[in-house]
């Protein structure tokens, strides 16, 4: 959950700008919320990976800084450098070993340097070119390095079952793309594109958190709904009934629904996979 992007394809507006402002009252609870029902998954990746001591980390489009802070405090990496193109949130919780750039990772004068993990995490679906940045990201790998991207799987087909979840899933999807760009077709690639940017080996994983009620990822998916209610009712797929009905389905014991997934894909530098 992040604010390091750029242009969006379709409206041309920005993630932070057309929609989930970071001025905007309770955005960074709402990051949270995303960072409570995938943190312990993705932290867990990573160390499985030998992320730990030694280790220089680069963390594109930190958020709230949650993941680049339990590196440092519990995988006790060498250094973190978080990115994001609002650091507000970032700042409000310094620690030692965690370094801020404020930047835009789409930007031709992105080059931070060489880092024995890059790590985004729900960063590319909201960019266009995300095979040219997969490209860029695998170059701020030092050799014998991984690099680790996680983006969100719509689970919301055509052929799911009708639900006020589903329906109005759809239209944030359609909405989002149609304001800042956002696009998850392209996430089950992963693999491919991070091979095709010289990494081997390449493998993958994902993760669907439990829609359960007052759970982290159900708050998540209402306090997007909210934040992105204009753009889903731009669509016409959508009214504020329908939104406010999808709300209360989600807090309900009647839920019965699938969350969109994170995929997480990594791969090495130089193809060392003993790391």
């Amino acid at each position: 959950m992040n604010a390091a992007t750029g242009p969006g394809a379709q409206g041309g507006g920005r993630y932070g700008e057309a929609v989930f402002r970071p001025g905007q009252a309770g955005e960074g609870e709402r990051i949270d919320f995303g960072a409570l029902a995938y943190d312990d998954l993705t932290v867990a990746r990573l160390r499985a990976l030998g992320v730990g001591p030694g280790w220089r980390c680069l963390d594109v489009g930190a958020g709230t800084g949650t993941v680049s802070r339990r590196l440092l405090e519990e995988a006790e990496v060498t250094s973190v450098l978080a990115v994001d193109r609002d650091v507000r949130f970032l700042a409000e919780r310094p620690v030692p070993g965690l370094d801020l750039l404020e930047a835009d990772v789409t930007a031709d004068d992105f080059a931070p340097g060489r880092f024995r993990l890059v790590h985004a995490r729900f960063v590319l679906m909201h960019l266009p070119e995300h095979r040219r940045l997969v490209t860029k990201l695998a170059g701020l790998v030092e050799p014998g390095g991984v690099l680790v991207l996680g983006d969100a799987v719509d689970l919301t087909s055509d052929r799911t079952p009708g639900t006020p979840y589903t329906t109005v899933m759809r239209a944030m999807w359609q909405g989002l793309r149609d304001t800042i760009g956002t696009d998850v077709s392209w996430v089950p690639d992963y693999p491919h594109l991070l091979r095709e940017a010289g990494l081997e080996p390449v493998a993958a994983e994902i993760h669907v958190p439990p829609l359960l009620p007052g759970s982290p990822i159900s708050r998540f998916w209402a306090d997007t709904w909210q934040r992105s209610r204009a753009a889903m009712l731009a669509t016409g797929l959508v009214d504020d009934a329908a939104v406010d009905e999808a709300v209360r389905y989600l807090d309900s014991d009647a839920c019965a629904a699938l969350s969109a997934g994170l995929l997480t894909v990594w791969g090495w530098k130089g193809g060392d996979a003993s790391r």
